[in-house]
């Protein structure tokens, strides 16, 4: 096992004390860990419990391990300054999207540019069928969230995009919060994945006023 630069062997895990591996995780870890006491006693009990590769064997392992970990930290770094570029570009386009709180230049850019002309679309229906935000079976209504599917077609990237940003969107506004909160609480099945569909499905209706209307978003007051 690799952390930070330094190998240490499962044994080396398993009798370290502790305290001293906690400590070693949360400097490493630049304190991200919540709780790096219980985290280093839970790394210690799977040392433990490991089965113990051959040393023939183990040595491949570690290779194999340590070019995929090398290939990881090449394309994060890749992707880093892939939005960076994005970012950049995005700064000479007018963008209303970005006056929606938790919307950055990136999920921004992949919505513009797979929507394109906004004034190609009828309506936010048609946006939503577009991106494939509807469902098989319309009901009025209470909605029936276990026994409806959204379709099969429509731009996927759209919709991943769109789904992305409203996942970040409900951590910022209120209103959004509470409607996500809402269809969490009423549907048994997968939960968090229906209401986040709905809730970009909502998502869609504010995409599609501010970029017709090219205006920006001022959310409602909450009192």
């Amino acid at each position: 096992m690799e952390l930070s630069g330094i190998a240490f062997s499962l044994d080396e895990i398993a009798q370290m004390p502790v305290d001293e591996l906690a400590i070693f995780i949360n400097t490493t870890g630049k304190g991200k860990f919540a709780d790096p006491v219980a985290l280093a006693a839970e790394i210690q009990k799977a040392a433990r419990s490991s089965y113990r590769l051959p040393k023939t064997v183990e040595n491949s392992v570690n290779q194999v391990q340590a070019v995929s970990a090398m290939s990881i930290k090449s394309y994060l770094q890749q992707l880093k300054s892939l939005d960076k570029s994005i970012s950049t570009l995005m700064e000479a386009i007018p963008n209303t999207l970005t006056s929606i709180k938790g919307i950055g230049p990136v999920y921004s850019a992949g919505i513009l540019s797979e929507i394109g002309n906004i004034n190609r679309l009828k309506d936010q229906a048609s946006l939503a069928k577009y991106a494939g935000l509807s469902w098989s079976r319309y009901q009025s209504g209470n909605f029936d969230a276990d026994n409806t599917h959204l379709i099969n077609s429509g731009n996927r990237y759209l919709r991943y995009y769109l789904i992305k940003a409203a996942n970040l969107v409900r951590r910022h506004d209120p209103e959004f919060k509470c409607f996500y909160e809402s269809m969490y609480r009423e549907t048994p099945k997968t939960p968090h994945k229906r209401a986040l569909a709905l809730t970009a499905r909502r998502f869609v209706r504010l995409v599609y006023a501010v970029l017709r209307d090219q205006r920006l978003y001022s959310p409602p007051r909450v009192r």
